[in-house]
């Protein structure tokens, strides 16, 4: 047996003994400053140019040779083969009825739901609640730091960054890729599909970026609010929302309407100039 393989139930058993030391901890508030902008900017340009020139048409593609029954199989097929991803930080968040909540989905569905294609599950009342690394991190007081755009694998944050190493350790599409060493790296297929299948359920929701003034700005505060949900299992308090949002005890709403008028000023006559409401001052408050 590789040393990989034997290594896994110790790095497992590790991690469990950790989340158990670290019982009685608080989550962690959200940032809502970005000061690493200059560079999350460069890096959001270069992943909208490399998902315009070929990550979206493969999406297209892939959408135009799919019925929508075929591409929700292969959904449910993806999210219950990265199932055991959730069982793992639910122990190690210390949640014993997540765990055996989400442990029963996964029996259910790889059996009832023939190897997850199906989603009896859900009907049974076991609904999906995915959890990383990340999330577990935030459960344990640790705070996400600041916001951050990687190349190729988008919105994160200086803590939320720890999941994509960490959760490949129980990533099943991970371990099929790493033990594997086929031509033309055809072991990366099943991720590259996984990745495909996402893109696609993106593609519906494009129409929320008309009549945005700075799409940058819409993902890092989407990105915020999606994981501050999800930490809190969809029902944050309404001090954390607050302060993700910049509403405080300080709060002006003068100046807010006032920030309004500038982004929402008219176009200035032909052969004036203006100054884009993403770029200068302007964008430095965002």
């Amino acid at each position: 047996m590789p040393l990989a393989t034997r290594r896994k139930p110790l790095k497992t058993l590790t991690l469990v003994a950790f989340s158990v030391l670290l019982a009685g901890c608080s989550i962690a508030k959200p940032r809502t400053d970005d000061p690493w902008e200059r560079w999350n900017r460069k890096a959001y340009a270069f992943n909208d140019a490399a998902d315009r020139a070929v990550i979206r048409p493969v999406a297209v593609g892939y959408r135009k040779i799919t019925t929508p029954n075929m591409r929700r199989v292969l959904s449910n097929f993806f999210s219950n083969l990265r199932m055991p991803i959730t069982m793992v930080n639910n122990l190690l968040q210390g949640r014993p009825k997540d765990f055996t909540r989400s442990t029963g989905r996964f029996l259910v569905n790889t059996t009832l739901g023939m190897v997850g294609f199906f989603d009896p599950a859900s009907q049974m009342g076991l609904k999906l609640q995915e959890q990383d690394f990340g999330t577990t991190l935030a459960k344990w007081g640790v705070p996400d730091g600041p916001y951050l755009v990687l190349p190729l694998l988008g919105s994160t944050t200086a803590r939320d960054v720890l999941r994509f190493p960490v959760d490949r350790f129980f990533d099943p599409l991970a371990w099929y890729a790493s033990h594997r060493d086929l031509k033309y790296k055809a072991q990366y297929m099943p991720t590259w599909l996984f990745l495909v299948t996402l893109r696609s359920r993106g593609i519906e929701a494009e129409g929320l970026l008309e009549g945005v003034y700075d799409p940058y700005v819409f993902y890092r505060d989407a990105y915020r609010q999606q994981r501050v949900y999800q930490i809190y299992d969809g029902n944050p308090p309404v001090e954390i929302i607050e302060q993700l949002q910049g509403v405080g005890e300080d709060f002006d709403p003068e100046e807010l309407l006032e920030e309004q008028r500038r982004i929402n000023k008219p176009l200035p006559p032909s052969g004036e100039t203006a100054t884009s409401p993403a770029t200068g001052d302007d964008a430095r408050q965002h």
